[in-house]
């Protein structure tokens, strides 16, 4: 049965990256990246956190690109700014199929340190840390939260793959 891999964080964590090494350890993989079907919208555009946003249009799309690939087989890996009702519907969408969902964070130099890696255009900077106190502050179980300050992409992604404390139940 094919399995949905669910990686969230903050802005600049490694989110894409460490899906990216997640999706290529897989025999049949898909790697769907939240940004990219949210910055479909052109005309009409408006950052996720500003009034007026299209999230909810997000979501649904999002959901249906996942249940095609996972309907044919695919492991999914999303990566994207999963909330608390975010990860609910995923959970309540794809209940027939074995889910992980993992938080990566890390301290706020770390953090900031990788974001200035990125390209200009998509650093964050000062937002990167106004999500991670968000994420620390969200109703998430302790369990799905891997902090990654310390650690090189191989190891976050063999813990994805091989710690089943972030199976979703």
């Amino acid at each position: 049965m094919s399995m949905l891999y669910i990686i969230t964080g903050p802005a600049g964590v490694g989110k894409t990256t460490v899906s990216e090494l997640v999706a290529e350890s897989l025999d049949k993989s898909v790697l769907i990246e939240g940004d990219v079907i949210y910055h479909q919208v052109i005309g009409g555009y408006k950052a996720p956190w500003e009034d007026g946003n299209h999230l909810n249009l997000f979501w649904d799309a999002a959901i249906e690109l996942i249940n095609v690939y996972l309907q044919n087989g695919y492991d999914v890996v999303f990566d994207y700014v999963v909330d608390v009702e975010d990860l609910k519907r995923i959970k309540e969408r794809f209940h027939d199929y074995n889910k992980k969902f993992v938080i990566l964070i890390s301290d706020e130099d770390t953090l900031i340190k990788r974001d200035s890696r990125r390209d200009i255009s998509n650093q964050m900077k000062e937002r990167c840390k106004i999500l991670l106190r968000d994420f620390i502050n969200k109703n998430f179980d302790d369990k799905y939260y891997l902090d990654t300050s310390n650690m090189d992409i191989d190891e976050i992604s063999k813990e994805i793959l091989n710690k089943s404390q972030f199976d979703v139940l």
